[in-house]
């Protein structure tokens, strides 16, 4: 009788199972209203922050999350959101396989090679552009390797693969192998990859003398530098905005910031205009050796110039300002940025709201507190935890 039951029990089971309703995308990403439709955009979004919840989801749960957005990486958005995939995945490579198999190969073999690459699956990655070569995997095969740090295994594809696969290197093939130099520490190499590039007709661009530049900097070879920005004259290639700030970055890179400043004025003597890039490097400079009050001249003549940085520039000058004690320069700072919804991360931010209640500015401490609190619902709990200790 009970053996009958049992049977009878994973009938009734197994029937459930094959008629039940799989999960739909919305009950995936948004299961608190599972019916909603979703725009493509909407998927992503809720995408990333199901995928930076704390502590990660499991990677079966990873897997499902990618694909009920249906993820490609033919948006900005989309890549932002693979590359989080993979990087939570970087621990399980077979999970890594399963998102490129299902979502990217054999469509977009090339962005599957470079997710291979961050997740330090080079031999995967090498397999991949062997299954289909061409310039464009090629070229993403060496941006793999720069991305795994294996720049090794990157001289040695640029070497070998385009004969041995028949495919014609380009323009962005030879500019990834002297990025690869200028990270390595190997920059003078890129005299002899030049002389080559030329002799196969590969015209060079800025990129291929700014990140030779790069590396100059980062060695201290400003002999060579100097010999780069001539070499870039000769081909046409003149000392364009995007020149001028790759050499400041470098000299900002080496603590050199006044020499950097000079730089940028000179190059307005020259009549080309800065950028908030140039500004950028030159407040990360300031900001690394604690000169303050260089970076905030550098951002008021940002604003006068009307110049917008990123949201990672804002973050960081709040970061600065409050690390000096600069409390009411940063709270500026943050009220101008609030309403493009660009938010600091907890600590600066918690940072901030104890420096104004420890200059008796409570009522301005409590009421970020609030707004954080209907901001991010997740972090109401810590947030909660810093108005009790604000002084009463």
């Amino acid at each position: 009788m009970a053996a009958a039951a049992r049977l009878f029990l994973r009938r009734r089971l197994s029937t459930a199972a094959a008629t039940a309703t799989p999960p739909t995308p919305a009950s995936i990403l948004n299961p608190s209203s599972p019916t909603t439709a979703l725009t493509s955009r909407e998927k992503t979004r809720l995408a990333i922050s199901l995928l930076k919840s704390s502590p990660p989801p499991p990677p079966d749960q990873i897997l499902s999350i990618c694909r009920a957005a249906a993820l490609s990486p033919k948006t900005h958005l989309d890549r932002v959101a693979l590359s989080l995939a993979t990087s939570r995945l970087s621990s399980s490579p077979d999970s890594v396989r399963d998102l490129t198999s299902s979502l990217l190969i054999p469509h977009h073999t090339s962005h599957a090679i470079v997710l291979f690459g961050q997740a330090g699956l080079l031999p995967d990655a090498i397999s991949t552009f062997q299954s289909s070569p061409s310039t464009k995997s090629l070229n993403a095969l060496l941006f793999a390797c720069l991305v795994s740090g294996n720049h090794a295994e990157a001289a040695r594809i640029f070497q070998t693969f385009p004969d041995a696969h028949n495919v014609k290197p380009d323009t962005e093939t030879f500019n990834a192998i002297i990025k690869s130099f200028a990270e390595s520490g190997t920059t003078r190499s890129f005299y002899s990859v030049f002389d080559e590039m030329c002799k196969k007709g590969v015209k060079p661009i800025a990129t291929t003398f700014t990140r030779a530049i790069a590396g100059f900097y980062k060695e201290e070879r400003f002999d060579d530098v100097e010999k780069v920005i001539e070499l870039m004259k000769k081909h046409g290639c003149g000392e364009s905005l995007q020149v001028y700030n790759a050499r400041v970055q470098g000299l900002c890179k080496l603590g050199r910031n006044d020499e950097a400043k000079a730089l940028m004025n000179e190059m307005v003597k020259k009549g080309t205009k800065p950028s908030w890039v140039t500004y950028n490097h030159l407040v990360y400079g300031y900001c690394k050796v604690g000169n303050l009050e260089e970076v905030k001249q550098l951002y008021k003549e940002m604003g006068q110039k009307r110049l917008v940085g990123d949201s990672s520039f804002y973050f960081t000058v709040i970061f600065h300002l409050c690390k000096s004690g600069d409390f009411d320069t940063a709270l500026g700072v943050y009220n101008e940025i609030a309403p493009r919804n660009w938010v600091p991360c907890f600590s600066t931010m918690k940072m901030l709201v104890n420096g104004l209640a420890g200059s008796s500015r409570i009522d301005e401490a409590k009421g970020i507190i609030q707004k954080m609190k209907e901001k991010f619902p997740d972090k109401d709990e810590p947030w909660k935890e810093v108005e009790e200790a604000l002084p009463q």
